[in-house]
């Protein structure tokens, strides 16, 4: 499509004002290729004021523009947005910049080591493709869905949780993202804490305070959320939520201990609280993983737990199909919510994803990628440790897509990410996924968004080279290192 359109942007001017570009169909003849190639590269130059399409008559070059249009004055908009115009006691901080880190797509050559979702050569595209051609043939495909979800769907999300959740319980969502967004909206009013894992995920953090809400961590170890700590936290905050990812959790990787999962669910119990558990990557566990914790939720009659579980981490980040999992009053508000605010989560996503996951290749999808994600883990581990020793990494998780690295003491995260950046590789700052102050410096280095265990190589390697450019030297022989806990384990900033 882009290079239709480098083409036709230069025969434009072969063409007067308002001339009519030659039909689609000639296009296509001329150029060999497909009509969908021609309306999209039509469609970018109509975006960029060059053509002008009538639906109906074709394409036609737009008339000169005489000047930019006069500069508005928008400085009202400053008071406007402000929390003390709106009367808000608690300021909303909507900042998306922790989040994009991981979206947006970085400079042609540049190693993506900052990617939150699979590579193409990851994705089950052609399984998706099918799955959707499927879908899109079944009865009512693209009438309007229940509500909830489609039966079938929410029944095969409640029979991979247990024998104890039912399909009832279950609400079907469009993406783990706004999951979380529905949770925090129900369960925590504008201004409330809400406790959260120290480090942890920074879209998390960004739905808390776009919605008012007052995030307060409790520190992470190598068997997850400590809760002694969290008991603390509850006493000192009143909070009434916890958000938790007890399973490979980001950015650590660390798996909530098998003595610490009661014990977080009867804290949070006493506390008469929720435990949002965002399940995100179980379906990216590694070939050497071993079998799994059931979720929380599965060990919770009690309804302290709302459950997000979601297939988009598995599939591709355009797949966002995920579910809501509550227990009592709380799933009428969170169904209530949903709502309101998308009304439902489209009938033919809905119908392909059962499409997905009801045939055989979604089985075959699952096991590929447990063998791809480890080689790639080891990949990504033996190179950082060979070219990169400094650089310690305190854990070596058995699913997700990321490593977790402390940096040295004294080093500079921004700079780093910069001269990364520079030397060809895109990399992930530590900053973000800390609430309060962080202990440390950090770096989060996916090995999940690159083409192959070759680009990984390859990607330490530059790595190596912005570490050059920045890392503080090495301390003097004898000098004592200050503590390098890998977690941290202060009380958390109440």
């Amino acid at each position: 499509m882009g290079e239709l359109a480098d083409e036709l942007r230069k025969e434009l001017n072969r063409y007067s004002p308002g001339e009519k570009l030659p039909a689609s169909r000639a296009l296509v003849e001329r150029f060999r290729v497909s009509p969908v190639t021609v309306s999209r590269a039509l469609a970018q130059l109509a975006a960029e004021g060059l053509v002008v399409t009538r639906p109906g008559a074709g394409a036609y070059r737009a008339e000169p523009r005489t000047g930019p249009p006069p500069a508005g004055d928008t400085s009202w908009q400053e008071v406007a947005l402000s929390a003390d115009a709106a009367g808000d006691l608690v300021p909303r901080t909507v900042d998306a910049s922790g989040v994009t880190v991981s979206l947006a797509a970085p400079p042609p050559g540049v190693v993506e080591f900052n990617g939150g979702y699979l590579h193409p050569s990851l994705q089950p595209e052609r399984a998706m493709a099918a799955a959707l051609s499927r879908a899109g043939r079944r009865p009512g495909a693209w009438g309007r869905p229940p509500l909830e979800g489609l039966p079938e769907l929410r029944e095969w999300f409640a029979r991979g949780l247990g024998d104890t959740v039912t399909a009832a319980e279950v609400l079907v969502t469009a993406g783990g993202q706004a999951a979380l967004t529905t949770a925090l909206r129900a369960l925590a009013p504008p201004g409330a804490p809400v406790l959260v894992e120290s480090p942890t995920y920074p879209g998390m953090l960004a739905i808390a305070r776009s919605a008012g809400l007052r995030p307060v961590p409790v520190p992470v170890d190598a068997d997850g959320v400590r809760p002694d700590l969290l008991a603390a936290a509850f006493r000192a905050s009143g909070a009434r939520v916890v958000v938790c990812q007890p399973l490979f959790q980001n950015p650590t990787g660390a798996v909530l201990g098998p003595a610490r999962r009661p014990e977080v669910l009867r804290i949070a119990r006493a506390a008469g609280a929720f435990v949002v558990e965002d399940d995100f990557v179980r379906r990216l566990v590694h070939e050497d993983a071993g079998p799994l914790p059931p979720p929380l939720v599965a060990d919770d009659p009690d309804g302290v737990v709302v459950h997000v579980g979601s297939l988009t981490k598995a599939t591709s980040p355009s797949f966002r199909v995920s579910a809501l999992v509550a227990r009592g009053p709380v799933l009428e508000r969170l169904r209530a919510i949903q709502v309101v605010d998308t009304f439902f989560v489209p009938r033919p996503l809905q119908e392909a994803a059962l499409e997905l996951v009801g045939s055989p290749a979604w089985t075959r999808h699952l096991r590929t990628l447990s063998g791809q994600l480890k080689a790639r883990r080891d990949t990504m581990t033996a190179a950082l440790r060979l070219r990169l020793p400094e650089l310690a990494l305190p854990h070596v998780p058995s699913g997700g897509y990321h490593l977790w690295l402390r940096l040295p003491d004294g080093t500079d995260e921004a700079a780093l990410t910069a001269a990364a950046l520079r030397a060809g590789v895109a990399l992930t700052p530590g900053r973000p996924y800390f609430s309060a102050e962080p202990p440390a410096a950090h770096v989060r280095l996916s090995f999940a968004a690159v083409a192959g265990a070759q680009e990984i190589t390859e990607g330490v390697r530059r790595l190596r080279a912005a570490c050059d450019e920045v890392l503080p030297a090495p301390l003097p022989p004898g000098a004592a290192p200050a503590s390098r806990n890998p977690f941290d384990s202060r009380r958390p900033g109440l």
